[in-house]
């Protein structure tokens, strides 16, 4: 979908980040139901975000003012307006700030003044560490945001790294909803999302959670989506979750969960004359990092092989059919010149923000990595027909997961000589698995090209959830090179720190998420020397 200027600012808002016109307007009694929120931080300033919630009947313009304060010192202000048009949601942007410094936001609308938030500019020049808090897929019904509170809570925080999952689309009979029922967390609308009221409905409900809210005061949100803010397993042309004779065109579904996205998450609304989809950008951390997010989804990637074939030969013919693309080559070229100009800055880190798991993962083979008694319990149990199914796949040479990066591997192979003609060895992140893994990774000739650390879901269950008492995490390490750790049970988000000399991921796991009352441990750590770019446990 490629839009006009005049048709983007008639769908977002052409006033949006504009000053309100004085307006005669009465006025009515609002609240900041779904707190605040910022992203997209630059060295002047961040994107900043919040919701006014009017009576249910008012359909008029509220009027806002914005304030961002340094020590308690107001530094700039300005107006806005929460229009209808936008679901009473506003975006502004500060632009004077200083580089590198603490800053805190509200809003206030007729007399009513939203919660406090804080985010952090960009740094300039020589950058002594940077702290990101790494997060992905939060099923709303599938247990409490403890994960967020823990976020919510980090002395330091230059910013949070979303890889997607924000919202789910599912009904209350989907994914989670069981769980939903027993703990009080059933999904608004109770029917599976659709319209562009159905994804506004949704956002506000996820919105309305507390400790996600703390977690987006306490810092700048980059975020990215991935399948579920339009429908599970999705692609360029659909969705495994997408029958249009029931749901409609795709393009349409789509074009309604683009733009509930951009009107209720702090990032930047789409560039005029480029598509909606190409959500694609970078960071720049002062000399020690260049943090680069890119789109996997919705502007490039194939369909799955899976969704196209059953049987594995056919399965493996596409999968490995090198026209399919994950990036696309706009995307990847756009990669490749930021992966490039940041080593020739001397920057020692390249983050690549990226939804799904990267690394080689074989299927694992039960009865070629259990003994014989743990393998006499996995075939008496009730899992015994659902394993012996995926083994089948496995043994004929499926990998564990099509919808990652395994289902592409000739795009990831383009990717990695990208990396390769950069000068770049970086550092990938990975959500959508629901899993920590730490991964490193190579490519078709066994050659190093990067470190992959990948973040379990803040609530989404994972494939070991389904499989309990099978020892996954454990067979994966066993079945793949490239995996180092994979825990498939814990669920919370990695601490990822930078200095000049090493990157050290540390995983953090909630003790729970189906009750609100929690601990909060680390599961494991590991580091890459900025030295010899090794993936090692600390």
């Amino acid at each position: 979908m490629r839009v006009s200027r005049r048709a983007a600012l008639g769908l977002f808002g052409a006033g949006a980040l504009a000053p309100a016109a004085a307006s005669a307007a009465e006025a009515v009694a609002v609240a900041f139901a779904h707190g605040v929120a910022s992203g997209d931080p630059t060295a002047r300033g961040a994107i900043l975000w919040t919701r006014v919630t009017p009576p249910a009947a008012h359909n008029a313009a509220v009027p806002v003012t914005w304030h961002v304060a340094e020590n308690g010192r107001t530094v700039e202000t300005g107006t806005a307006e929460a229009r209808p048009a936008r679901d009473f949601t506003v975006k502004v942007e500060p632009t004077t700030l200083r580089p590198g410094r603490d800053y805190t936001y509200w809003f206030e609308a007729n007399g009513i003044r939203s919660p406090a938030g804080r985010f952090r500019t960009l740094p300039q020049g020589r950058t002594a560490d940077a702290v990101f808090a790494v997060v992905s897929c939060q099923n709303f019904p599938s247990g409490f945001y403890n994960a967020y509170a823990a976020v919510a809570k980090l002395e330091r925080l230059d910013a949070i790294l979303h890889l997607g999952d924000y919202i789910y689309e599912y009904g209350r009979d989907g994914y989670g909803g069981a769980t939903g029922r027993k703990i009080g967390r059933e999904v608004e609308p109770a029917h599976e999302i659709v319209t562009l009221a159905d994804y506004r409905t949704r956002h506000a409900q996820y919105k309305s959670d507390p400790d996600l809210q703390a977690a987006h005061a306490r810092a700048a949100m980059i975020a990215v989506w991935d399948d579920h803010e339009t429908a599970n397993d999705s692609f360029v042309s659909g969705a495994e979750n997408h029958q249009p004779t029931r749901e409609g065109d795709w393009a349409r579904r789509k074009a309604a969960a683009m733009q509930a996205y951009f009107e209720w998450m702090p990032i930047r609304d789409p560039v005029a004359g480029r598509p909606w989809e190409a959500i694609n950008r970078s960071f720049q951390f002062g000399d020690l990092a260049t943090v680069a997010m890119v789109e996997t989804r919705l502007l490039a990637r194939s369909q799955q092989a899976d969704q196209q074939a059953k049987d594995p030969a056919a399965v493996l013919a596409i999968r490995n059919d090198p026209a399919r693309e994950m990036l696309g080559p706009e995307q990847r070229g756009w990669l490749e010149g930021e992966l490039a100009a940041s080593v020739k800055a001397g920057k020692p880190w390249q983050v690549l923000g990226n939804q799904v798991v990267m690394a080689r993962v074989p299927g694992p083979i039960p009865d070629q990595l259990l003994p014989a008694d743990r393998l006499a319990a996995l075939n008496a149990s009730p899992y015994a027909a659902l394993v012996a199914h995926a083994v089948a796949g496995y043994r004929a040479g499926l990998p564990f997961n099509l919808d990652s990066w395994d289902g592409y591997p000739p795009a990831r192979e383009r990717l990695y000589e990208s990396f390769r003609r950069a000068g770049s060895r970086p550092i990938v992140l990975s959500g959508d698995s629901h899993a920590f893994w730490a991964n490193a990774l190579a490519d078709a000739q066994g050659r190093p090209v990067a470190s992959e650390f990948g973040t379990s879901g803040i609530t989404s269950p994972s494939n070991g959830d389904s499989l309990p008492g099978l020892p996954l995490g454990a067979l994966l390490e066993a079945a793949g090179e490239e995996v180092v750790f994979c825990d498939q049970n814990a669920k919370g988000f990695i601490v990822l720190t930078l200095t000049p000399e090493r990157a050290v991921a540390d995983y953090r796991a909630v003790s729970t998420i189906l009750e609100k009352a929690h601990t909060v441990s680390t599961l494991a750590r590991f580091e890459v020397s900025a030295a010899d770019r090794a993936l090692r446990k600390a």
